[in-house]
């Protein structure tokens, strides 16, 4: 009897762990199947960060690529703090007193003002724009 309490407790497990190898192997089969396989010459050509590829790795390239990349992860960041945040700050579950709540709004206040004003000296300074 005790086999079949173990069976039981472990069965939600099993069906989802069937369900989800159906599901990756449909995906992976059906394309196959039903995708037209004659690939346009320029489809399947080297395509990367938005320039041919080179013949030399030391040849000089523009540098705005780094600096989209890099802006990217900054607001990446930025989103990332956000949202344990914000659920931190207004889940009444936690039980946080009334002057870390106040505290915790200006804090990242002062978080999000450095961000702007550096986001908008990015964009007066052009970085924003592709050349």
């Amino acid at each position: 009897m005790a086999s079949a309490d173990f069976l039981l407790d472990w069965l939600p497990i099993i069906v989802f762990l069937g369900i989800a190898i159906f599901f990756a192997v449909a995906f992976l089969v059906l394309p196959m199947i039903i995708a037209p396989s004659d690939p346009d010459p320029e489809k399947v050509s080297t395509y990367e960060c938005g320039f041919n590829a080179f013949d030399d790795a030391r040849m000089k390239f523009d540098v705005q690529f780094y600096i989209v990349a890099i802006l990217f992860i900054i607001v990446d960041l930025d989103v990332a703090f956000l949202f344990p945040w914000a659920v931190m700050l207004f889940n009444p579950e936690l039980g946080q007193d009334r002057g870390f709540q106040i505290f915790a709004f200006w804090s990242m206040f002062v978080f999000l003002a450095v961000f702007a004003i550096g986001f908008l000296y990015e964009w007066k300074k052009g970085a924003l724009e592709w050349r």
